[in-house]
């Protein structure tokens, strides 16, 4: 492979990170970081196979979670499991919440000026993982760290829920199996099996 197609992904030091406040799970005040992580001063694209393996450098994750209330009131989550395709092979077999992905230098040079790398980035990993056939509000609600796993360390996600006025969210990727919107009681006692990042988000907003 050669220089040009290795992928280069928005980090931030992990130093600046800590600086702005450690902690580690799930942080419900997302306006004290977002903001300051996405600092052009701090900001830069590195190349995506060193990122993997360099815990000094976190790479900004949205992570998306689509959220329905039924006619009964019950609230239901988008929910899957990752095929062996998903580019993070240390997940692959584990079921996820979370639709999002890397952001890529290519995001920076798509971004309009109405529209972040950031935006721009996560706009772009919706669009060739799922399609989203409903109107839908959203918002960022928090941030999830876990130093205590190998991914995690890498790695820092920026959590948004998608509040969807009908379940017409389906897979566009087909490593994205078995994908369906199911009842939160059903995700917690099944809980175990799903990737930390996941674990945390549930435990935490549900």
């Amino acid at each position: 492979m050669s220089i040009t197609e290795i992928e280069q992904i928005l980090v931030v030091p992990t130093s600046r990170f800590r600086e702005l406040g450690y902690f580690q799970g799930f942080c419900d005040t997302p306006e004290k970081y977002v903001q300051q992580l996405m600092n052009p001063e701090y900001i830069e694209y590195r190349p995506r196979p060193e990122m993997e393996e360099d815990p000094s450098y976190k790479q900004l994750i949205p992570y998306v979670i689509f959220r329905f209330e039924n006619a009964e009131g019950e609230i239901e989550v988008f929910s899957y499991c990752r095929g062996k395709g998903q580019g993070e092979s240390r997940l692959h077999s584990k079921w996820s919440i979370g639709i999002g992905g890397h952001i890529s230098s290519v995001d920076d040079h798509d971004a309009s000026e109405a529209m972040s790398p950031y935006l721009e980035g996560m706009k772009r990993e919706l669009v060739e993982e799922v399609n989203i056939e409903a109107v839908y509000q959203d918002r960022c609600v928090g941030l999830i760290n876990d130093d205590e796993s190998e991914v995690g360390r890498v790695h820092l996600g920026v959590v948004h829920i998608f509040d969807v006025e009908s379940p017409h969210v389906t897979a566009r990727e087909a490593d994205i199996c078995e994908a369906r919107f199911r009842p939160v009681s059903e995700l917690m006692a099944d809980i175990e099996r799903f990737e930390t990042w996941s674990q945390i988000s549930l435990n935490a907003l549900f």
